[in-house]
């Protein structure tokens, strides 16, 4: 038999292979975004688990630090009262990227703007400063209302970038 069978519908194996690699180029095609902040340990963090998440996977998103520090537990609470999961990420160097191309670059906090390396070819490099929520201080509570305030401007600027592209 030449076809295969799926659900009620028959697929020759030829139309097979073209859907496979219509899939296959569509993920090749999604557009690299590198997220940048200081420490990789909050805004960036959050910002490529919501472009992730609310973008449903049109961008491969990546996130990193040019001074990497430990992932806070505040930005994965802020997260995960979202339903996005960030507690697996880690802060990553910038310098784990070198060589790599990405059609954006977002930096996040001015530091990060001014120390940003140099991506070579088509990457458009885009800033917008968020104030940085492990800054806060006070008790727990008001600290983590800052990361959700930061966490919520991260959104809004997200979805007209996600628009855009």
């Amino acid at each position: 038999m030449d076809c295969e069978s799926t659900s009620r519908i028959k697929i020759r194996p030829v139309a097979m292979r073209l859907i496979l690699k219509l899939r296959m180029r569509t993920m090749s095609d999604k557009q690299r975004v590198l997220i940048l902040c200081t420490g990789n340990s909050a805004r960036s963090q959050m910002a490529e688990g919501l472009l992730r998440h609310d973008a449903y996977g049109r961008f491969q998103v990546e996130s990193a630090g040019t001074r990497p520090s430990a992932l806070r537990p505040e930005a994965i609470q802020a997260m995960r009262e979202l339903g996005i999961d960030i507690s697996a990420h880690r802060a990553k160097s910038v310098e784990e990227f070198a060589g790599q191309s990405f059609d954006c670059v977002i930096t996040v906090c001015d530091s990060a703007r001014e120390s940003c390396p140099v991506f070579f070819g088509s990457t458009r490099r885009i800033h917008r400063s968020f104030e940085d929520p492990a800054a806060a201080s006070g008790t727990h509570e008001e600290r983590l209302a800052a990361f959700r305030r930061v966490r919520d401007q991260l959104r809004r600027y997200l979805a007209e970038f996600a628009q855009e592209y």
